[in-house]
């Protein structure tokens, strides 16, 4: 099998949908999926991305993504680059693909002079947890995933009193 590791490319946006379709299914999350081609056209490819996308092919047909973006690490003073996102379908699993495409995440993120590369995964995800362990990564234990949406982003966003500030 001859497996590719490539940048995604505007008119990726339907396969890009499709495989968060099938990550959030496989997470029991496919409730949560609002994103839109659109939403990743304007995103992946706008003239200042601030998120970029791999696609894995086997022999030419593509069998997985990852979606990635650019943190920092006050503690090192470096950047750190962040994998959103990492999918490989059921039936290239085991092939390399996501080893391949975790390989290229490193690679740029030494190219970039990152000073880490990290991501998320579920508790219960035996599999990816056992992935990773084999890839060298650590499990932060300690540390707990933190989210604000909805209503309690709006609320909290409403008790912003400083205009004119710029993020």
């Amino acid at each position: 099998m001859t497996l590719t590791i490539r940048k995604a490319i505007p008119g990726d946006e339907e396969l890009i949908l499709q495989f968060i379709g099938e990550l959030a299914d496989y997470e029991k999350l496919a409730h949560e999926v609002v994103a839109s081609e659109n939403d990743l056209r304007a995103t992946l490819f706008a003239d200042n991305p601030k998120v970029f996308a791999l696609i894995a092919e086997a022999n030419g047909a593509a069998c997985g993504f990852a979606l990635y973006f650019f943190n920092y690490s006050t503690f090192l003073g470096r950047h750190g680059l962040y994998l959103e996102d990492l999918y490989v379908t059921p039936e290239a699993r085991g092939a390399g693909a996501g080893k391949a495409l975790l390989a290229r995440l490193a690679g740029i993120a030494k190219t970039c002079d990152c000073g880490r590369l990290e991501w998320s995964v579920l508790d219960w995800n035996e599999p990816a947890i056992a992935f990773y362990a084999s890839l060298g990564a650590e499990v932060m234990s300690e540390w707990s995933v933190n989210r604000l949406t909805g209503a309690s982003l709006d609320s909290l966003a409403a008790k912003d009193r400083a205009p004119g500030v710029a993020g």
